[in-house]
């Protein structure tokens, strides 16, 4: 079985494709990754060369899959940052083409629209095709706070409202919904929280959260990945949560000690495998 990740890609670095598909490969997984964007670097510097591939490219490379007969082999599609609308639709059609081939196959969105302290970051249009479309359609969606609050217009400030907003997404379609980073009003300093639901039990979990100041790119990309993939392997989004939180720590951590710009998934890959910090998932 596969996973088919159509995303963005970077030469140097890890963003997008180039931040999700060795993580998914390191806990088993074959992977069918579809680049939308090939950069040399991911935006964040400043400066970066490349392009925004052909719009069509997706679907085509997705009927040369088919051609050889083996779209049923694919059990999840999962895709992050698009970056105009015509990707949007590749996604979409994407998605059809695999669930019909496959029709237990899931479809893992990150829908990558921008942050706190950045607000948005896409192409006017965008939001709104992930509101009105791609959201709808997936079995699990993963934003960020900022992007919660986008996509249900509901404010987040504390725990009850982060609540009401993911219960507004999984009544648009998701059935899983992540959080990847939130802060309310009730968290402790220099601590961050991610919230997981089913729709009929909603999880928090929280860590120490380091001093990366602007952030750190692809992160919220690896963390989609594994959470797509310990899904897959366990169907419960506490344990999901858990393991999702102890990898994606350890990979902060190690980046963090190194005082790197880029994550070392490489280098510190075998806290995506097995993490050597365990966190525990709190019901709500």
């Amino acid at each position: 079985m596969a996973i088919l990740s159509i995303q963005s890609h970077v030469v140097y670095g890890h963003a997008g494709n180039s931040a999700a598909v060795f993580p998914l490969q390191r806990l088993g997984r074959e992977v069918w990754a579809i680049n939308t964007v090939e950069f040399s670097n991911h935006t964040g510097y400043g400066a970066w060369r490349g392009r925004v591939l052909e719009t069509d490219l997706a679907g085509e490379l997705v009927e040369g899959i088919a051609d050889r007969g083996v779209l049923g082999q694919c059990e999840a599609v999962l895709s992050g940052y698009m970056g105009d609308a015509a990707v949007g639709r590749a996604v979409l059609d994407a998605v059809g083409r695999v669930r019909k081939a496959a029709p237990k196959a899931i479809y893992c969105c990150d829908p990558v629209m921008g942050d706190v302290g950045r607000g948005f970051y896409v192409k006017p249009g965008i939001p709104e095709i992930f509101k009105s479309q791609v959201v709808p359609l997936a079995d699990i969606v993963t934003p960020n706070q900022f992007e919660l609050e986008a996509l249900t217009g509901i404010k987040t400030a504390d725990l009850e409202e982060a609540r009401r907003a993911v219960a507004a997404l999984h009544a648009i379609g998701p059935k899983v919904v992540l959080v990847t980073s939130y802060r309310g009003d009730d968290a402790p300093e220099k601590h961050i929280d991610m919230l997981a639901s089913d729709g009929s039990s909603v999880y928090r979990i929280r860590t120490p959260e380091l001093p990366f100041g602007a952030g750190m790119a692809g992160s919220g990309d690896v963390t989609t990945a594994l959470f797509l993939s310990r899904y897959l392997e366990t169907r419960d989004i506490k344990r999901t949560l858990e393991l999702t939180a102890g990898s994606i720590f350890g990979i902060m951590e190690a980046t963090y000690m190194a005082e790197s710009r880029e994550l070392l998934i490489i280098q510190a890959q075998n806290e995506l495998a097995a993490p050597h910090l365990a966190f525990e998932a709190m019901r709500l």
